[in-house]
This record gives C-alpha cells, sequence and structure tokens, in this order.
C-alpha cells in the first residue's frame, strides 16, 4: 500500500484555519487587565481615580511576617478604613500577632492613596502606635465596592467591602 503524504498546501490550510479562528476567539476575550489611556473622561467604563474610593471600606487582614523581630509569625485583624475620594485614607484596626491581640484594642492610622485609571494604586498608612509605616499596593473592583490589597514588606493580604 502506498504511503501518502500531506502536501504543503494542505498543512497550510488547516493552519490557516486553526489561526483564524484562534484569532476570533482572541479577539473576543476581554482587556480590561490592561492600562487605559484615559483623556478625561472619568466615567469612562474602566476608568478609576481616586474618587473611585469615597466611604468606609471593611477590611479582613490576614498574612505572615517575612522578616525582622516578628519574622515567621502569623496575624490576623479587621479594620474599618475611610476613603475622601481625594487622596487621603484614615482608618483604625485590631490585629493579633500569633494570638496575642494588641495593646490598644483599636489602632488609629492615616496616610495618603492614589487610584490609577487602570484601577490599580497604591496606599500608605502611617500608624501612631509607633508600627512602621504599611506600604500597599492595591486593585479596585466592582466599580469601587471591593479593594484588594497586598502589603510591599511582608505576605500580608486584604479585602476591603464597601459598607452600604
Amino acid at each position: 500500500m502506498k504511503k501518502q503524504s500531506l502536501g504543503i498546501p494542505i498543512v497550510a490550510s488547516v493552519l490557516t484555519i486553526f489561526l483564524g479562528v484562534s484569532g476570533v476567539l482572541v479577539s473576543g476575550l476581554p482587556t480590561r487587565a490592561q492600562p487605559t489611556t484615559i483623556t478625561g473622561n472619568e466615567g469612562a467604563e474602566g476608568a478609576c481615580s481616586n474618587r473611585t474610593l469615597q466611604g468606609d471600606y471593611a477590611f479582613s487582614i490576614e498574612g505572615q511576617f517575612l522578616a525582622g523581630p516578628k519574622a515567621g509569625q502569623q496575624l490576623r485583624g479587621v479594620a474599618m478604613t475611610h476613603f475622601d475620594g481625594e487622596g487621603n485614607l484614615s482608618q483604625v484596626d485590631h490585629v493579633v500577632v500569633n494570638g496575642v491581640p494588641p495593646a490598644i484594642e483599636w489602632s488609629p492610622g492615616s496616610g495618603p492613596y492614589t487610584v490609577n485609571p487602570d484601577c490599580t494604586g497604591t496606599a500608605q498608612i502611617n500608624f501612631t502606635d509607633g508600627r512602621p509605616p504599611a506600604n500597599l499596593h492595591l486593585v479596585v473592583v466592582s466599580q469601587g465596592g471591593e479593594i484588594h490589597t497586598v502589603v510591599d514588606a511582608n505576605a500580608t493580604t486584604s479585602i476591603g467591602i464597601k459598607r452600604d
């Protein structure tokens, strides 16, 4: 029996069809994670700014210290943070480290925040109880209804839900 080989034109046709279908599928995927250029239209879909965060947000905090005198210790906490819509935040938190409650029941903090047009951002919380500042990176989701954060210096994350 004679072997039949696929000729280059058949392989090229199959490859062209495959790439065409792949292109259609990929072009239909949402691109919300990519940065967008905003030209003064803050109302545009996906456009965020400091004004996206306004009001009170309840945070659940979980993590572990990676360095320093508390390296390896676990922490859990809650915080109530107020964002003023102009780049300033204030909060109180209650953080338990390795099962030991804090000396002050509710520790206050405040600082600046910035929300970029692609809904990513940064914040800094300066504490009044002697803790070093917490530098955060954040992502705003649900049109400002929820915030996900990570502390740059350790493995601590939090999720904040806007309080109605």
